[in-house]
């Protein structure tokens, strides 16, 4: 018989597995109409998915205190989201997913600076070897073919990372305030918001050829959030962490597929640097392991 942990990993590799493919959908989508239309149109139809579902649970208006939680969180997410969606459209989707693998090592040093939260040595070991793997894949791609817009994109990818692990600490806070759904519908709500300032300037009416690939992709982010925050909510996050790394076999699988990315040693290399690197982090000096906060309320 299956236990709760077991039932709880495969939902949340599902869960994992189908934010991949959005990622990839996203790409695809991001290389014809831009990173910032993509995003906002569907972000737009995430409003109009999670707001229907948060309507039924006939919910009550959070308090000001709590608006102000989700609304300063979604500042974090969308300039993390539109610097992510705009670097992978110019970097392989397999080198963007295992530089994003650095953002919980980002977030312990960030907790340790802003919540106080004791650093050990082994989360100080687990940074550099983190930091190593970073290195490896940049070096990897710096070194054979490349252009400005991939070194670019790079960039921006590492820049969505340190912004996703600020995007983590605030999550801590914001997980003991309001419940998943609830999370859900405001971030997108307040990011679509905050990206519809630029909309005199860049946004544009996609055509019909595109609506599809937005509207896979936003019921992919919905179905990927509602199923991992199922199964954070029965397994704790450092059964879980390991799952989150499986990421880059999606990426890979669907970066040679769509877009007939190769896999570099380098990135590979990297990748195995990183998740090293946060699975000693993870651990307590004990042997057991605390993960560091796993976030499913995706952009």
């Amino acid at each position: 018989m299956r236990g709760p942990n077991t039932v709880a990993l495969g939902v949340a590799s599902a869960g994992i597995a189908l934010y991949a493919i959005m990622d990839a959908v996203m790409k695809a989508v991001s290389i014809e109409i831009g990173a910032y239309n993509t995003l906002v149109w569907r972000i737009g139809v995430a409003v109009l998915l999670t707001g229907a579902v948060y309507a039924c649970t006939r919910p009550t208006l959070p308090n000001r205190g709590t608006m102000k939680v989700h609304f300063g969180r979604s500042i974090l997410v969308a300039v993390m989201a539109i610097a992510f969606f705009w670097g992978i459209v110019r970097v392989p989707l397999a080198e963007a997913i295992a530089l994003s693998f650095i953002a919980p090592l980002i977030a312990l040093g960030l907790a340790a600076l802003f919540l106080k939260e004791s650093i050990n040595s082994q989360s100080i070991w687990g940074s550099l070897l983190g930091l190593a793997g970073v290195a490896v894949v940049v070096a990897g791609r710096v070194g054979g073919t490349h252009s400005h817009e991939t070194v670019l994109g790079m960039a921006a990818v590492l820049f969505s990372a340190v912004v996703y692990a600020m995007n983590l600490v605030v999550a801590r806070h914001q997980a003991q305030m309001a419940r998943p759904l609830e999370i859900a519908f405001f971030q997108n709500l307040f990011v679509l918001g905050l990206l519809a300032l630029a909309a005199p300037w860049w946004l544009a009416v996609p055509a019909a050829a595109h609506w599809p690939g937005i509207v896979i992709a936003a019921l992919l982010a919905v179905v990927s959030l509602l199923l991992l925050s199922w199964a954070y909510a029965r397994a704790e996050a450092q059964v879980l962490l390991p799952v989150e790394y499986t990421a880059f076999i999606w990426a890979s699988l669907m970066g040679w597929w769509m877009f007939d990315e190769k896999l570099t040693l380098a990135t590979v290399a990297g990748t195995v640097l990183i998740v090293a690197g946060c699975l000693l982090a993870a651990r307590k000096k004990g042997g057991h392991g605390a993960a560091p906060e796993a976030e499913a309320a995706f952009p």
